[in-house]
């Protein structure tokens, strides 16, 4: 990227106008807060939050061989899913390095829509756009071509009712269905990220204002309030959800990162990175690497990304995200840990913070689960 002016999403007048503070992420100008991010946090635990989150990268696959296309070019089997579905998987490396985490909606029998992380979009569409060549199948940049308007919380459900007739009740988790809400047609989605119910609502850049602000008027009622970037991290963070560039990136493969799940060796035909996530497999269960856990303050200092992990003198791991946790009152963190400290309740862990050594609980991921 040069040192260009930030991208802005077609809601960054309104931002404004209701005094978010704005800060560049991934190229993006995008709001971080309204007012207290404590306050944006509980609301959507409690009640329900508004999020743009436009700087998402959406890529769209097509054609007769979408399907072993994509296939070939991710670890999971996205053959498998059906259509108004959607499948949480991974882009890696021929070595098995992470590219990104990445949501795939099946849209038609020939169509699907890939949503990648702001920070990777490029790279993911980049990483496509190569593997595509040999399939009958296109690869098309539609980053442009929506806006991403979020909804989450548990009031989100009745907020939304009042503006569609879309049946909600029928979408599943991991699902999506096109529909119209507020008079704007929409892909209504159900992936969230913040261990929330709640609704993904992928518009046309130019109706973003107009569905905001429906939104924003049928949750008046219920304490709907618009939300930034810092309460996503923290509530994504209690809901033990990993975030790339933190639990996820090019020197971890799926099985590394405990998210070997993801990688369907099963499935037809050869995919980019097979030989070496099977040897990385095999390493995980003959020796196994570091683990991802949770960590809980003793004390009230609050932990960061790159802080080490301690117990009995020796470094034995390094936290990737930590923050206070407005819901458990404490800070708390993720952390990946050698093997033999991992398992919960294990006694003598500390992270190191500016040279003193504070104590922490182990436990075992997420640290916030939803009532159902």
């Amino acid at each position: 990227m040069s040192s260009s002016e930030p991208r802005r999403t077609a809601l960054d007048a309104l931002h404004r106008s209701l005094g978010a503070t704005m800060t560049d992420f991934a190229g993006w100008d995008m709001p971080l807060r309204y007012g207290s991010e404590r306050d944006e946090h509980n609301a959507v635990r409690t009640r329900a939050g508004l999020f743009d989150l436009s700087h998402m990268g959406e890529i769209t696959v097509t054609g007769a061989q979408a399907a072993a296309f994509l296939n070939h070019a991710l670890v999971g089997n996205i053959a498998s899913v059906g259509v108004g579905r959607a499948r949480y998987t991974m882009i890696c490396r021929a070595d098995g390095g992470i590219l990104d985490d990445l949501i795939v909606y099946r849209l038609d029998e020939t169509e699907y829509m890939v949503v990648a992380n702001a920070s990777n979009a490029q790279v993911v569409l980049d990483a496509l756009t190569e593997r595509v060549a040999g399939f009958d199948a296109e690869v098309r940049d539609d980053r442009d071509a929506y806006a991403l308007i979020a909804v989450q919380g548990p009031e989100s459900p009745g907020i939304l009712k009042s503006l569609t007739d879309a049946d909600l009740d029928g979408l599943k988790y991991y699902a999506g269905l096109p529909g119209t809400v507020a008079g704007v047609p929409a892909l209504i989605a159900r992936t969230g990220y913040t261990g929330e119910d709640g609704f993904e609502l992928f518009v046309k850049p130019e109706h973003a204002v107009e569905l905001w602000q429906a939104l924003t008027e049928a949750g008046q009622g219920v304490g709907l309030v618009p939300c930034g970037l810092s309460c996503r991290d923290t509530l994504r963070l209690e809901a033990g959800m990993p975030l790339y560039g933190n639990e996820l990136s090019t020197s971890l493969t799926p099985f590394d990162a405990g998210l070997g799940r993801v990688v369907k060796f099963e499935k037809e035909g050869d995919f980019v990175g097979r030989e070496a996530l099977r040897a990385a497999a095999a390493e995980a269960e003959t020796n196994p690497p570091r683990v991802l856990v949770g960590l809980i303050a003793e004390g009230r200092r609050v932990p960061r990304s790159g802080y080490p992990v301690v117990a009995g003198g020796e470094v034995i791991g390094e936290v990737t995200s930590g923050a206070p946790s407005p819901t458990l009152g404490k800070p708390i963190a993720m952390a990946y840990v050698d093997a033999a400290h991992a398992a919960p309740g294990t006694p003598g862990v500390g992270v190191d913070i500016r040279g003193s050594h504070e104590p922490y609980e182990v436990v075992a991921l997420p640290f916030y689960k939803r009532q159902k």
